[in-house]
């Protein structure tokens, strides 16, 4: 089966359980409940199970997306899933011109987070990653 990049519209109970792997620190319910035109969950999707995902908050006025919690669980990492995810999520909303990952999220050793960032085409700014097309 193929790697697959997704919009999810609603989570199905095997979404649920894979979520919780990948961010054991939120409440996956809650986050289901968020889901609109201005909130949305991408993933990455193999053999039915999602391996990765990310959050997006998306201001339509200003064409701008706000990244939150980039996760690629722990035994899939290091095989391009995590590019991946990124690159079919900014695909995905093609009017979107500025996306950003603000540094103050908790996600890992920062030394790798910079240089998954920059292979992204991110650049470093005081307040974090940025990429404008």
């Amino acid at each position: 089966m193929k790697l697959t990049i997704e919009k999810l519209t609603h989570f199905t109970p095997q979404d649920t359980l894979d979520l919780t792997k990948i961010w054991p620190d939120t409440d996956i319910t809650l986050l289901n409940a968020r889901l609109s035109g201005s909130f949305a969950v991408f993933a990455a999707r193999f053999n039915d199970r999602l391996l990765a995902a990310v959050q997006v908050i998306i201001d339509n006025e200003w064409n701008e997306a706000r990244l939150i919690a980039p996760l690629v669980r722990d035994v899939t990492r290091r095989r391009g899933v995590g590019l991946y995810l990124i690159n079919e999520t900014q695909r995905l909303l093609p009017e979107i011109n500025h996306w950003w990952l603000a540094n103050n999220q908790s996600l890992g050793d920062a030394m790798i987070m910079a240089k998954f960032m920059a292979a992204c085409g991110f650049s470093q700014e005081p307040d974090g990653w940025h990429k404008r097309r």
